[in-house]
């Protein structure tokens, strides 16, 4: 059994190492008080999250009580600090910094280079939005491409695990000028957060997205691949447009036939092989995406529906056999349970043929 992720952090060892950073660095810490106020009776209880909260409360109260000598002294000890167990730092900030604008942004100017800032920076998000949106404007200048990219991923709109932007949701103009000065960024890091982003803002406002894709496309290989990205989501639901802005056209004349599975009743953890003919109809060869949906049938009777790219390719007029393995094991992110599990074969967006699993 895999270790629980929640046990490779804020182990007593990294607890001891952090307490010994701000030991030297602020000689009134008194490190085996704080190291026993943070492995209390709760904290066996606690999961990852909870854990970082608790250390960053245990952090306030362990040292100096002014804010901005007790967040000075992070600052300080921050590039000796690493992994997630650094994620208490700008948890600090989000905590206690709401009225410490100036230095709060400073800190977390620091904090986002060793660990990241993207969630502690919502907040002030939220409270003055305008002002906000100016310092990131600001972070997207920076010459470290970790405060880079926070410029963008701190104001995804549905940043997972992070405090939601519905402002954003509805309205993310004020994103839209950061991710210009991105979107040509030297690093690869910072530009997978602005096709995420960019991915977060079509699922409520898809034709913006697609009016600057269509903009952004062919302007360079960078661009070429944040909009391929950006687009994902959009791609998946079978957008019509977002088809056409990658050459996959209306499929009226490409049909798939002759759909079956190895196996039309397998059991929970077994593996099945389904095939079908693609046969593409045309005078032409022709751009295709090739998706086939399970829909499976959760323990509650509710149907969750998941999207599986098979492959995308030129074709020219003919018959190909395509076949694809599916698995029905259990894993973490995923158990299942027995019913009729329907499969859907998507081409260009468009469902083509079904084949229906009685999964026991």
């Amino acid at each position: 059994m895999p270790e629980q992720l929640k046990n490779l952090f804020f182990t007593q060892e990294s607890i001891s190492h952090l307490a010994n950073s701000i030991q030297r660095k602020y000689h009134g810490f008194d490190k085996n008080k704080f190291i026993n106020e943070v492995f209390d009776e709760s904290f066996e209880e606690k999961e990852l999250k909870q854990r970082m909260r608790h250390v960053t409360i245990v952090l306030k109260d362990n040292l100096p009580n002014d804010y901005e000598e007790a967040v000075k002294i992070l600052m300080t000890i921050a590039p000796e600090i690493t992994g997630f167990d650094s994620m208490c730092l700008p948890d600090f900030v989000e905590m206690y910094g709401l009225d410490y604008w100036d230095l709060s942004f400073e800190a977390l100017e620091v904090f986002t280079k060793c660990c990241s800032s993207e969630f502690a920076v919502r907040p002030f998000i939220v409270k003055d939005t305008d002002k906000a949106m100016k310092q990131m404007s600001l972070f997207a200048e920076n010459k470290n491409h970790h405060v880079r990219r926070l410029a963008s991923e701190g104001c995804r709109p549905m940043l997972p695990w992070a405090m939601a932007l519905p402002v954003f949701k509805k309205d993310p103009g004020r994103i839209i000028p950061i991710l210009e000065k991105l979107k040509n960024d030297d690093s690869d890091y910072v530009r997978k957060s602005v096709a995420n982003n960019l991915n977060d803002i079509s699922k409520n406002q898809p034709d913006l997205v697609l009016d600057i894709c269509e903009k952004w496309q062919g302007e360079s290989e960078r661009t070429d691949w944040i909009v391929k990205q950006a687009c994902r989501t959009m791609l998946k639901s079978g957008n019509k447009r977002a088809m056409l802005l990658f050459g996959f056209a209306n499929p009226d004349n490409i049909n798939v036939n002759n759909l079956k599975a190895s196996n039309n009743k397998p059991s929970i953890g077994d593996e099945i092989t389904f095939s079908f003919d693609l046969e593409v109809n045309s005078k032409s060869e022709k751009k295709v995406r090739l998706e086939y949906i399970v829909h499976y049938v959760k323990k509650n009777n509710k149907i969750s529906p998941k999207v599986f790219q098979i492959k995308e390719a030129t074709f020219k007029p003919g018959v190909y056999v395509i076949k694809k393995k599916q698995i029905f094991e259990n894993v973490s992110t995923r158990m299942h349970s027995p019913g009729v599990h329907v499969i859907e074969i998507k081409v260009n967006g468009e469902v083509k043929n079904t084949i229906k699993i009685d999964l026991k």
